[in-house]
């Protein structure tokens, strides 16, 4: 597609990322900018530093396509200065766009948790772990067989049936509705006071709650029936997985597995586990996996991740699950790797050459 416009770019990176996908607690998409502006220059970041926020100033950038979120956590204030507020104030004053991908392309394939899982040789990839999207609800209905492509219709344009990258998507069931029009109805089918069977379809349609509204009035909108059977229901769907599980070619020791991840990933690597214990079968978390080692103990020996604490090491060995912390930023490197090459092929890429976010200094 050709991108133009900022909200080009966003429409190209949801194709990269779906964002529909990510975590329900986090923070993706358009953060800072006008749509409809143009998107270019564009550079890729890690993390929006003020560095970096000097360098695309500088380097006369349109739009950021960043991975960590700049924007967490409610700002009160948006003045000159560091932190976040700080930095989306310079942003928005020299009129520099942000996108954010962060856990959704964690879970897209090919993004961060499969290049981790590639980084590090493994074979047989396959996910684990869900990131719930945020609450969604599924809309049913039942309508007249010859009118179901035109309630579809309009329940997907009012923003129901998307699951990931599809669009329109519906589960549709043949059946039998019945019914008796009372005194002052008036039927598009059937006669008032008699019992009516009418050939239906069921249809089901997943949505965001904060598209309910609008889906059903729409239905109600496009049903050909004077009152339109329906019913919303919350449901928990459409997760995508944050984390990969695959096998080495051959089994290794946990301490050369973690010399041989602190290499690939330009890093020091703490271990939870006998150094000297076999492992075969990895699971990966970019960035903070901590939450996952429940997932992973019932997929993996070892899970590869960053910001493991003293207390959740204690957790997964009593789990019988070996730990490799390599850090929250290493974790997500080959990730950004990633990135990179895909938002370069959808647009030129200006290489900021800011500097890695990773806080940590060694001493």
């Amino acid at each position: 597609m050709s991108v133009t416009t900022v909200r080009d770019l966003v429409a190209a990176v949801d194709r990269i990322a779906p964002l529909a996908k990510a975590a329900e607690w986090d923070r993706v998409g358009l953060q800072i900018g006008d749509p409809d502006a143009v998107a270019g220059p564009v550079a890729v970041v890690h993390e929006v530093t003020d560095a970096v926020v000097s360098a695309a100033v500088a380097r006369g950038i349109g739009t950021l396509v960043a991975y960590h979120p700049l924007l967490f956590t409610p700002q009160r204030r948006f003045v000159a200065g560091s932190g976040p507020g700080g930095r989306s104030y310079a942003l928005a004053r020299a009129g520099i766009a942000v996108v954010v991908v962060h856990t959704a392309f964690d879970v897209a394939e090919g993004g961060t948790a499969n290049a981790l899982a590639d980084a590090l040789g493994l074979e047989a990839i396959r996910p684990f772990g869900p990131a719930w999207p945020p609450e969604q609800v599924k809309v049913v209905t039942y309508v007249p067989s010859a009118s179901v492509d035109l309630v579809v219709t309009a329940m997907a344009n009012a923003g129901a049936g998307v699951i990931g990258r599809y669009t329109g998507c519906s589960f549709q069931t043949p059946g039998i509705g019945t019914f008796r029009p009372g005194p002052g109805a008036a039927p598009t089918v059937g006669t008032v006071g008699e019992q009516a069977a009418v050939d239906e379809t069921r249809i089901e349609m997943v949505a965001p709650a904060s598209a309910a509204d609008d889906v059903v009035t729409a239905l109600a909108a496009a049903h050909p029936y004077e009152e339109p059977a329906f019913d919303v229901f919350p449901v928990a769907s459409g997760a995508g997985f944050v984390g990969r599980c695959g096998s080495l070619p051959t089994p290794w020791s946990l301490s050369d597995l973690s010399r041989f991840a602190g290499s690939v990933l330009a890093t020091r690597c703490r271990i939870a586990g006998a150094p000297d214990r076999s492992v075969r079968t990895v699971a990966v978390v970019p960035g903070s996996g901590r939450s996952f080692l429940p997932a992973a103990s019932a997929v993996a020996d070892v899970l590869v991740t960053g910001d493991v604490s003293h207390h959740a090491a204690r957790e997964a060995l009593d789990r019988g699950l070996a730990v490799i912390d390599a850090g929250h930023v290493p974790t997500e490197r080959p990730g950004l790797a990633s990135l990179y090459a895909s938002v370069s092929e959808i647009v030129d890429v200006v290489d900021l050459g800011a500097p890695d976010p990773h806080p940590w200094e060694e001493p």
